[in-house]
């Protein structure tokens, strides 16, 4: 149920399903393209030590990091980050790119797409039976993200390389 206050939406019950994308990685819808006429998307992610992603490009969204608790390594082009809890980052459309929880507890962020068309693909995601991870990079391209490497960092499970299940 959403309730307007001096023109603000604020959402009862915001809390979305958690979806696994692989073994250690988590997220959540927190804000809906509907709820922004398409100008953005919101996900929180929570990912387990040693998760992460492979080098890929979005050709149409910015992707802005919000890391609420641990810390996140981010390769932003040719630039290496690290970010603690309150810092954040963007990566602009175009720009190769991949992150990871290199630390030794979880990390829990906020990010989010403008457009926020990438959230379809955050819902296929969701919906896969069985972690169907060679439908994850078929997802992602259709939605205008492109894989173009494994993970910049060593030893690290993603959709390439997935932590075994428990």
């Amino acid at each position: 149920m959403d309730t307007s206050v001096n023109g603000l939406t604020q959402k009862a019950a915001a809390v979305s399903e958690w979806c696994e994308v692989t073994p250690g990685e988590q997220f959540a819808l927190r804000t809906s393209v509907t709820e922004t006429e398409g100008r953005y998307t919101m996900i929180e992610v929570i990912a387990e030590p040693r998760n992460g992603v492979p080098l890929h490009i979005h050709a149409n969204e910015e992707e802005h990091f919000i890391v609420l608790e641990g810390s996140l390594h981010l390769a932003n082009g040719d630039e290496k980050l690290v970010l603690s809890a309150g810092g954040s980052a963007t990566v602009k459309r175009g720009t190769v790119h991949a992150w990871c929880n290199l630390g030794d507890k979880p990390v829990r962020m906020l990010i989010l797409f403008s457009p926020g068309h990438m959230e379809k693909t955050f819902r296929l995601i969701g919906s896969l039976k069985d972690g169907d991870l060679s439908a994850i990079a078929e997802l992602a391209d259709a939605g205008g993200s492109t894989i173009v490497g494994p993970p910049p960092f060593d030893n690290v499970y993603s959709v390439m390389s997935p932590r075994p299940k428990q």
